[in-house]
């Protein structure tokens, strides 16, 4: 099944020429039927096959996804639109970031896919590092994986300099360990979202990453 047209890769092209609250209102309409209901289409049927591999994962497409209105509190960009629209597929969807899931954006130049453990408070992390350390083959394995090397490539997140004494004698085997945050990511062609197969490839990434996430949950629990 096509879910896109062109007409999503054409209205965030506009929207980032005219990233005003004026402009989107005026083309309410055009990013009504051309964005944000195939979106809500896409992941609905995205998460009824989520829930049949992964039957944790109960949440509706409301619980999924984000909204396209940036938080400008805090930031020197004032433009009030994000220029993607973006969904969490997990247990717990968009209201606990802290769980591992994936996190799936869709923008006019490309297709991205986020898995793992991204906003780790410092008890969370403290579990994740004792996991690994725990079982340093078991988390080797799965890093190792030929499906997730292909589709993922590694491991990613900020390093800490200073680690906890208990982990430093392990870091020569396990450089990860000094992560911050346990995240990884693939990027797909924006020609991807025009395709029938779009749904399938997504799956094929949940499917790709749940091992490791299913790790990085089990650790955090």
């Amino acid at each position: 099944m096509q879910y896109f047209s062109t007409a999503f890769i054409s209205f965030f092209k506009d929207l980032s020429k005219n990233n005003s609250t004026e402009w989107f209102q005026a083309n309410k309409k055009r990013y009504e039927s051309d964005v944000k209901k195939p979106f809500q289409l896409f992941i609905g049927d995205l998460i009824s096959e989520v829930k049949k591999i992964d039957p944790s994962i109960q949440i509706e497409v409301a619980d999924a996804i984000m909204r396209i209105n940036r938080d400008i509190r805090f930031s020197n960009d004032k433009s009030p639109y994000k220029l993607h629209v973006s969904a969490i597929i997990s247990s717990t969807g968009k209201k606990d970031k802290v769980m591992p899931g994936m996190y799936i954006e869709l923008a006019a130049d490309k297709i991205s896919i986020y898995g793992g453990a991204y906003m780790v408070d410092k008890i969370m992390l403290q579990k994740i590092r004792t996991a690994i350390a725990a079982d340093l083959k078991k988390f080797d394995k799965l890093i190792q994986q030929k499906d997730f090397v292909n589709w993922f490539g590694e491991i990613l997140g900020e390093k800490n300099k200073i680690m906890p004494p208990e982990f430093k004698s392990l870091l020569e085997k396990q450089p990860l360990l000094a992560n911050k945050n346990f995240y990884f990511y693939a990027e797909l062609p924006v020609s991807n979202l025009v395709k029938e197969d779009l749904l399938n490839q997504v799956i094929t990434y949940f499917k790709t990453a749940k091992p490791i996430n299913e790790f990085l949950i089990t650790a955090m629990k």
